[in-house]
């Protein structure tokens, strides 16, 4: 017995650890979107080795590869900075977002089957149960909505044929995170989106192309024009 036991222990596969490069990706990118570090901080190595406990190789490629999704400036004699937000950044990516999300999604209803639909329903019902929890007054927004808020919209688009189309649409998502927690932090009133993202999935689980196409662009500008008016506030209240 004690021999089969052993045996078993042996063959148990390694615990999975992905490389450091991508560790070190995975935990700046979230901490630049979630706002840990303001638009404009210079990312320095040195600092970044300390609060990270990565040698300056991965860090580097991480920061490269921020570099190519517009998260991080670099520059070759100042290094690396947080990218800076602003209304003409917030207007590219929200110009973007509805030409690569709005037909996607047209794409992904006539091309999504029963188990599409029911990860839209389940997703949509996850982020509901947290929204729920939420008080009534403004939110700073946790990584938990965010990561449910998410898994609902990239849901809504999995079935578009299109990998690039998907990627680059996830890619722009990420992209608008730090604009959506700027507005959270800067609101006064309350926001829900409980309502637009029921819907949204009730047009597209009833296959209703043009309002689901119409909503979810509608949804995307919302949000720029949500954006919009906490940066007003904010440079008004530095004058």
């Amino acid at each position: 017995m004690h021999k089969i036991a052993s045996m078993h222990k042996q063959e148990m596969p390694p615990t999975f650890e992905p490389p450091l490069v991508e560790q070190a990706f995975n935990r700046l990118r979230q901490d630049v979107l979630s706002g840990n570090f303001e638009a404009g901080t210079k990312l320095k190595l040195d600092e970044l080795q300390a609060a990270y406990g990565y040698s300056s190789s991965p860090l580097r490629e991480a920061l490269s590869r921020l570099a190519q999704e517009g998260l991080v400036r670099a520059d070759e004699r100042r290094g690396f900075r947080v990218a800076p937000i602003s209304e003409d950044d917030l207007a590219d990516i929200t110009r973007m977002r509805v030409m690569l999300d709005v037909p996607a999604l047209r794409e992904s209803i006539a091309h999504g089957d029963d188990a599409w639909e029911a990860a839209i329903l389940a997703a949509f019902h996850r982020l509901e149960k947290v929204e729920s929890r939420l008080s009534d007054g403004p939110v700073i927004l946790d990584n938990e909505w965010s990561q449910l808020h998410r898994a609902f919209h990239l849901s809504l688009l999995a079935a578009c044929p299109s990998l690039r189309q998907r990627t680059w649409g996830a890619s722009l998502f990420d992209q608008a995170e730090r604009y959506r927690r700027f507005s959270a932090r800067h609101r006064k009133t309350a926001r829900r989106k409980s309502n637009e993202h029921r819907k949204i999935m009730d047009a597209v689980l009833r296959r209703d192309t043009d309002t689901a196409c119409a909503l979810l662009e509608e949804h995307v500008l919302s949000t720029q024009r949500n954006v919009l008016a906490a940066l007003r506030a904010a440079e008004a209240a530095q004058t």
